[in-house]
């Protein structure tokens, strides 16, 4: 297959080098507005750079990966699916409701494929959790425990376009808490905090954020995060039920140092970042894509995925900054 990757940034680099060593990908088209970071890009995997995202349509390309600025994905994903092009897209589709359900109804429109990148779906501990809960293994669900934290936060002019805490980091937590779970969140409750460097405060965003949300069935969850947690990059989720309760994302590299006499020792390593944690999930992630590319897999992320883990960070919003419990039903999705 030919591949068309537009965005050569931090994430759309590293998905360049997975596409270019898969064994399915014959040839790779990239394209950035930053011309010199895509044929550097191209230059480390052997791609074609070209100018802009209608030149690698035009190169006849199989399918597309996007990867670019977060306010272009929307246009993005319309271009793709008006060419009846298979594409990829890096959560999430849009900052808003709005422009996220237009996307979506271009890709209704034109019958065609969009698989969202929620990459914790695609790591080993999480499949695992999910296969327990759904199992019966734990019983009953009653708790359920998510922790988002950075070991720094992103350069100062990204914050502005980012959507904030709630949409761009937490968003994770409510997709995979509903994946594992198989429940929906009913409603939520929400607070954060910009104390510290003042540049969160100058963007209107929150450095570490807490919510409380209860599921359709009763289990209550919190989803916590941070930008700033100096031990290291830490993403854990902990589900107890009647008989039995299990982590995921504790191994010898958790940056969590236990103060217990026998606990375990602080990690040699712990983990530095998302693309060292989530590596081997972001590459099944994008072979799982292929698969669909070629007709061998359903689609097991699509847009309305995505749109659902955003009406629980819009509800987030709404609760942070009215200081009250929000339902799910009063964040409107047509």
């Amino acid at each position: 297959m030919r591949i068309g990757l537009i965005g050569t940034g931090r994430i759309g680099s590293f998905h360049a080098g997975v596409l270019a060593r898969h064994p399915g990908v014959a040839s790779l088209v990239v394209t950035d507005p930053d011309a010199t970071r895509a044929a550097q890009a191209a230059g480390r995997t052997g791609a074609t750079a070209v100018a802009d995202a209608a030149a690698v349509l035009a190169a006849g390309v199989d399918a597309v990966v996007i990867t670019s600025a977060t306010a272009s994905h929307a246009a993005l994903i319309g271009l793709a699916a008006r060419a009846g092009l298979p594409a990829f897209c890096e959560k999430p589709i849009a900052l808003d409701l709005a422009g996220t359900l237009g996307a979506l109804r271009e890709v209704e429109r034109a019958g065609s494929v969009l698989q969202l990148g929620f990459m914790r779906r695609f790591d080993a501990g999480y499949a695992a959790a999910r296969a327990a809960v759904r199992g019966g293994a734990l019983g009953r669900l009653h708790t359920v425990r998510t922790a988002t934290s950075d070991p720094a936060p992103p350069p100062a002019a990204y914050l502005p376009l980012s959507g904030g805490l709630f949409r761009d980091c937490l968003v994770h937590d409510f997709d995979i808490l509903r994946w594992v779970t198989g429940r929906e969140v009913v409603e939520v409750y929400a607070g954060g905090s910009d104390a510290g460097d003042p540049v969160f405060r100058a963007s209107a965003d929150v450095r570490t954020a807490a919510a409380l949300l209860t599921l359709d069935d009763g289990t209550l969850a919190t989803a916590t995060a941070t930008r700033c947690n100096g031990a290291g990059y830490d993403v854990r989720m902990e589900l107890a039920g009647e008989r039995d309760q299990i982590v995921v994302g504790l191994d010898d590299r958790t940056p969590l140092t236990s103060v217990e006499e026998q606990g375990p020792p602080a990690p040699a390593k712990p983990w530095a970042g998302f693309l060292e944690r989530f590596a081997p999930a972001y590459e099944a992630e994008l072979d799982t894509f292929l698969r669909v590319v070629r007709g061998e897999s359903a689609n097991p992320c699509d847009g309305r995925e995505a749109l659902h883990a955003l009406r629980v960070a819009e509800a987030c919003e709404l609760s942070r900054a009215e200081h009250r419990p929000v339902r799910l039903s009063e964040i409107a999705d047509a």
